[in-house]
C-alpha cells in the first residue's frame, strides 16, 4: 500500500513522502495513529493544501518534545519485582510498567513512546529509549530490583548476584576436597614408612656401641 507520511518515520521517510509499506503495517499502525494517509488523488491534494499547517504543527510538537527531553536528562526509575535467586523475574516488566514508573515521577509518557523490543525478564539496570517525538528521543535508566536496597546496590554499579555469592559460605568450604585428602594420606604413608628405617638405624648404632664396650 502507498501512503503519504504525516510525520517523520524512522527508516521510512519524512513528512510528505509517498512510500510503499505492507498493508498490515499501514492498517494497524500508520493509519489509525494518524501518521499517514492513503496515497489517493484526493488525499494528495488535501496534503498539499494543508502542508504548511501540518509542518507547523509538527515543528511545535518537536519543540515541546525537546523541552520535555531536557527535563528527562539523567532520569532513572526503580521498578520492584519478585525474582528468584538467579535474578529471573516471576513475570516481566513491560512498556506499560515503565511508562507508569515515569508517570509517578511526573513525566507524561505513554507506553507507545517506550522503545522496548522485548519484555524485561531479569533484575538489572536497563537503558530504555523514550521516543517523545519522531525526531526527539531520550534515554532513561530503569532499575529493576527485588527491593529498594538491592536497587541502591545496583545503582552503585555492583553486581548483586556476585555480591551475594561472595557473602555466602560455600558448603565445600566445610569439607576437604578429594585431592587434598589424597595428598594428606600420601604424606602420612610416607612418614610412617620412613619411621621404621629410622628406628633400625638407631638400634644398629646402639648394638655397635655395646660391642665396643665389651
Amino acid at each position: 500500500m502507498q501512503v503519504i507520511l504525516l510525520e517523520r518515520i524512522a527508516k521510512l521517510g519524512q513528512i510528505g513522502d509517498v512510500v510503499s509499506v505492507k498493508d498490515g503495517y499501514a492498517r494497524n499502525f500508520l493509519l489509525p495513529q494518524n501518521k499517514a494517509l492513503r496515497a489517493t488523488k484526493a488525499n494528495l491534494d488535501y496534503f498539499e493544501a494543508q502542508r504548511k499547517e501540518i509542518e507547523a504543527r509538527n515543528l511545535e510538537a518537536k519543540k515541546e518534545a525537546e523541552a520535555v527531553a531536557a527535563k528527562m536528562d539523567n532520569v532513572s526509575a526503580i521498578i520492584i519485582r519478585s525474582a528468584g535467586d538467579s535474578g529471573q523475574l516471576y513475570g516481566s516488566v513491560s512498556s506499560r510498567d515503565i511508562a507508569a514508573a515515569l508517570v509517578e515521577q511526573g513525566y507524561q509518557v505513554n507506553r507507545n513512546q517506550i522503545v522496548l523490543d522485548r519484555a524485561i525478564k531479569s533484575i538489572g539496570i536497563y537503558a530504555i529509549e523514550i521516543r517523545l517525538h519522531p525526531e526527539v528521543s531520550v534515554t532513561v535508566s530503569i532499575n529493576v530490583a527485588r527491593s529498594k536496597d538491592e536497587a541502591e546496590i545496583q545503582a552503585k554499579g555492583e553486581e548483586v548476584r556476585a555480591r551475594e555469592a561472595a557473602e555466602e559460605i560455600s558448603v565445600e568450604d566445610y569439607f576437604e576436597k578429594p585431592e587434598e585428602v589424597i595428598e594428606e594420606l600420601s604424606a602420612e604413608a610416607t612418614e610412617e614408612a620412613s619411621e621404621p628405617e629410622a628406628e633400625t638405624e638407631a638400634e644398629a648404632t646402639e648394638t655397635e656401641e655395646e660391642n665396643k664396650s665389651e
